[in-house]
């Protein structure tokens, strides 16, 4: 198991765009998550929490009722259409950048918050190389090159695997009491969604600190899926088994379960590397940013064990 740098700054810092003109309304420091995905759902509800005013935009508003419930303002818009974004923006101080890793959506939101004098991104990332075999990861590359070129105050949260990842899992958990997956004995040091949302609440807030800085967020231990089986099946009660898939059939398998092909592939791809080790790393950077430990593998198991069960 190897250790990521726990933050680090760029050679050339980013330069702070020219605030543009603002309104007595609009000096309420609004933050705006991008997306209402397990990410973006979260840090919109954790940002509410601590009465933080803060506005989700997403495609359907109907798709965004808990968000709603819990004080988060929400407003209709797509990344695609700029004119929706730049809506969206409007007094907004701090944006927490969230979405499939499709460039031109998230540089719709990198511009838009340059010509709205935006003071800082909080970018949730992850792996990315401009020459990855995994077309998320050289799509994150190309954000991550164009925010940082915006000028823009900027943090990265450079995120290992997703422990809700599992959740496609569910499904063959309950009725056959196993999953599969492509990654073999690879160890990830997984981390939950709900920890990565803290981590971006907190910078969001409070951005000064974390300028220029990469961060890669990781659960507190490196699992294998068979070490991720003795988990589920200590806190289920009942044996849960690990079965080896080939790519094809990882593949195959994300394809059945609904996935489009571009992204099965993808996804596939990833797994193969994390069989050779590309996930098995962790950091402390959730307790130096936070303040407490990230949560462990059978914490997550336990918080969402009805969904296993």
């Amino acid at each position: 198991m190897h250790n990521k740098n726990v933050a680090h700054s760029n050679i050339f810092p980013p330069r702070r765009p020219a605030k543009a003109e603002t309104t007595d309304k609009d000096v309420l420091a609004m933050l705006l998550v991008t997306t209402a995905g397990k990410v973006g759902a979260e840090t919109a509800r954790l940002l509410a929490r601590r009465s933080e005013p803060v506005r989700i935009l997403v495609r359907d508003r109907g798709k965004a009722f808990a968000p709603a419930q819990a004080g988060v303002e929400v407003v209709e818009g797509d990344l695609e259409v700029p004119a929706t974004v730049d809506a969206a923006m409007r007094g907004v101080s701090a944006v927490v950048l969230v979405s499939p890793a499709i460039p031109r959506q998230e540089l719709n939101v990198v511009n838009s918050a340059v010509h709205a004098g935006v003071g800082h991104i909080v970018k949730i990332t992850g792996e990315s190389s401009s020459d990855s075999p995994i077309a998320r990861r050289r799509g994150q590359a190309e954000i991550e090159a164009g925010l940082i070129a915006s000028g823009l105050d900027y943090t990265l949260l450079k995120n290992n695997a997703f422990m809700q990842n599992f959740f496609v899992q569910a499904p063959s958990i309950v009725t056959a009491n196993s999953f599969g997956s492509s990654a073999g004995d690879g160890r990830i040091g997984m981390i939950d969604a709900r920890d990565v949302a803290a981590v971006a609440a907190e910078i969001a807030v409070s951005p000064e600190p974390h300028k220029g800085k990469t961060y890669w967020p990781t659960g507190p231990e490196s699992l294998s899926y068979v070490e991720a089986a003795v988990v589920f099946s200590k806190v289920l009660g009942r044996r849960i088994s690990f079965r080896p898939l080939t790519f094809d059939e990882q593949r195959g398998a994300m394809a059945a379960a609904g996935l489009p092909e571009s992204v099965a592939e993808d996804n596939a791809r990833a797994l193969a590397l994390f069989a050779q080790g590309d996930a098995d790393y962790t950091t402390d950077d959730v307790r130096s940013i936070l303040g407490r430990p990230a949560r462990t593998f059978e914490q997550f198991v336990t918080d969402h064990a009805t969904a296993f069960s």
